[in-house]
């Protein structure tokens, strides 16, 4: 389903965004501008339910209802953070104020926040090809260039082992395991290949260090998107329509966020011959948006990326910390992961020698 989108403009009625209660409900939904004459479902998010809303003069406006408990001081931060990176010209939607100037509505125990939707786009979920790999480096070279001037802080340097973190990823997995021996998981489902995987992970750890070792000492962390993943990057034919999902600031490796988006899992499983010359030109066209970047932080990009894989649980652990999210889409995005890290520590040294050859 499309998500938020740039370049749209709606006056409303007087231009208000209110928040309204739907007689005594409680569902975070209820809270939808007081212009909008129809909602529907929208696209699933993590933290929030997403709706759609149609105003009066058939604009259409994308709702993100808040759930409870959900920090909203962290949640203003990361919509702040969106509108910097738009007013200084990267593609994303603009965040629909309320009469009061807030962000964020909030009423009755509701909150909502509302931003622009994005029409005859799609999300890099089904991966990249064609001049997407180019555009994308771009965008997210601008992003991080226009970031690196927030007020959080400059960038600077952190050593290698706090982005990949092998010692972490240990005491993650033997406390994941514990868990799984405690409640066995049902043989011949998802939990059972994610209690399988985390076994093999944990024993892959020792390799993993050795290999993580070849990266530089340190690596630049910078203010950057903070969760930049294939459904917060809308397309739009080869061209990058929006970015979406921004987190609150903070310092994380650029190399890292370069990583995650680039070379994600089922972009790399669709062109696991190819995905180093694509990688190559992304990381050219990141390059020559931002040039602040070092060489060696984006030859360490393909490393980072096979490191980050390999140390993270995720999805490992979903099916005890919320059996309902363990979809079908999660069992194979999960599987994905496991089987894109093998690609990528194959052809590392190559990758990083190509790299080389772009950036020097």
């Amino acid at each position: 389903m499309p998500r938020p989108s740039a370049g749209q403009h709606c006056r409303g009625r007087r231009g208000e965004c209110r928040v309204r209660r739907h007689g005594r409900s409680r569902d975070p939904g209820a809270a939808v501008p007081d212009h909008a004459d129809r909602r529907e479902r929208g696209p699933a998010g993590t933290a929030t339910r997403n709706y759609v809303a149609e105003d009066r003069v058939c604009r259409r406006w994308f709702v993100k209802a808040h759930l409870p408990g959900t920090d909203l001081e962290q949640e203003r931060q990361a919509l702040a953070l969106g509108e910097a990176a738009r007013a200084a010209g990267v593609p994303v939607p603009a965040v629909r104020r309320t009469v009061t100037g807030e962000v964020i509505a909030s009423a009755g125990g509701l909150s909502a926040s509302v931003t622009e939707y994005v029409a005859d786009a799609e999300t890099a979920e089904g991966g990249l090809s064609g001049g997407r790999w180019d555009v994308l480096g771009e965008a997210v070279g601008r992003l991080h260039r226009v970031l690196a001037r927030h007020p959080v802080g400059p960038p600077r340097t952190v050593a290698a082992c706090e982005v990949c973190d092998v010692a972490r990823a240990g005491r993650r997995l033997e406390e994941l395991l514990a868990r799984w021996a405690a409640v066995p998981p049902a043989p011949g489902g998802f939990a059972a290949w994610c209690a399988r995987a985390a076994v093999r992970s944990l024993a892959d750890l020792p390799e993993v260090a050795a290999r993580l070792e070849k990266l530089p000492d340190t690596l630049t962390a910078r203010v950057v998107h903070g969760d930049l993943a294939s459904p917060d990057v809308l397309l739009r034919g080869e061209a990058v329509a929006a970015v979406i999902g921004f987190r609150h600031p903070g310092l994380r490796s650029a190399a890292w966020e370069l990583g995650r988006i680039v070379l994600d899992p089922r972009t790399v499983l669709a062109c696991p011959n190819e995905w180093i010359p694509v990688l190559a030109r992304a990381v050219g066209a990141y390059r020559a948006a931002n040039p602040q970047l070092s060489a060696e932080d984006l030859i360490a990009v393909p490393r980072v990326a096979a490191g980050y894989l390999a140390c993270s649980v995720c999805p490992l652990s979903e099916p005890l910390n919320a059996p309902a999210a363990a979809t079908p889409a999660l069992e194979a995005y999960g599987r994905a992961r496991h089987e894109a890290a093998g690609v990528l520590w194959e052809r590392l040294e190559e990758a990083e020698e190509v790299l080389g050859d772009v950036l020097r």
